[in-house]
């Protein structure tokens, strides 16, 4: 397996408690992991860290062999997130922030133009109906939105930015189930959409244990440590309660 991703001895802390307490992990190209824990186990802290917008304490996360720190903008497209805040920005339409997920790879020139008028306006619009949203909404302001649809409009984003992982932090919150089994196929078969690149590798955090069966690999946290770390086949009903 070729290794994406690792957090080494990484610990996370202030004056009043521990966020993340030396926790070790590897991510493998083409590895589905369902991340699962209450709420305050660490999971969100966990994802922060290891895409390399918060800096913890101790311990270093590795990108490819090369300390997150140092790596290219370019580079740091190729992990890509989706927030619980979702990140959107509210004055620009549903294209003009699907296409923010392309800032990584192109000047500045390119998102002027982008801040100015609809820029690749049909791979805009592959991205929007990879998650089930019309191609007509490309010309909507997010304002506009509701919750459930904005949450999808930071997953298109994701979608044109094609990273090679995906990080993401309560993904299906304010999605029906229906919505959370069709975008969840989407990432976990890493076929091509029309011209989207699906990425192969992919780690989320989930209150749904419902969904965990899709995955390959289940990482549980408690008290900001990991305590489970095992393959699907090998987790129970028995081990998720010991988590809860």
């Amino acid at each position: 397996m070729t290794k994406l991703l690792e957090l080494k001895n990484i610990s996370l802390y202030d004056k009043k408690d521990i966020r993340i307490k030396n926790i070790n992990l590897i991510v493998n190209e083409g590895e589905k992991i369902a991340l699962i824990g209450k709420s305050g186990a660490g999971k969100s802290t966990l994802i922060s860290i290891a895409n390399g917008s918060l800096f913890p304490n101790e311990g270093t996360v590795i990108w490819k062999d090369q300390n997150i720190k140092n790596i290219s903008k370019k580079e740091s497209s190729k992990i890509g997130t989706i927030w619980q805040d979702l990140s959107l920005i509210e004055e620009l339409n549903v294209a003009q922030n699907i296409n923010c997920g392309a800032l990584g790879k192109h000047n500045f020139l390119w998102a002027l133009k982008n801040l100015l008028g609809i820029l690749d306006k049909e791979l805009c619009q592959e991205c929007l109906a990879a998650v089930c949203l019309p191609k007509k909404s490309i010309y909507s302001h997010i304002s506009k939105l509701s919750g459930g649809q904005k949450k999808r409009i930071a997953i298109a984003r994701l979608l044109r930015q094609e990273p090679e992982i995906v990080l993401g932090d309560e993904p299906f919150s304010n999605l029906d189930p229906l919505l959370s089994k069709n975008i969840l196929n989407l990432l976990i078969n890493e076929k091509q959409y029309f011209s989207i690149k699906i990425p192969k590798t992919i780690l989320i955090s989930l209150h749904q244990i419902n969904l965990i069966h899709n995955f390959n690999r289940v990482i549980g946290m408690k008290d900001g440590r990991i305590v489970i770390d095992r393959p699907i086949k090998d987790i129970d009903q028995l081990k998720i309660n010991s988590i809860f």
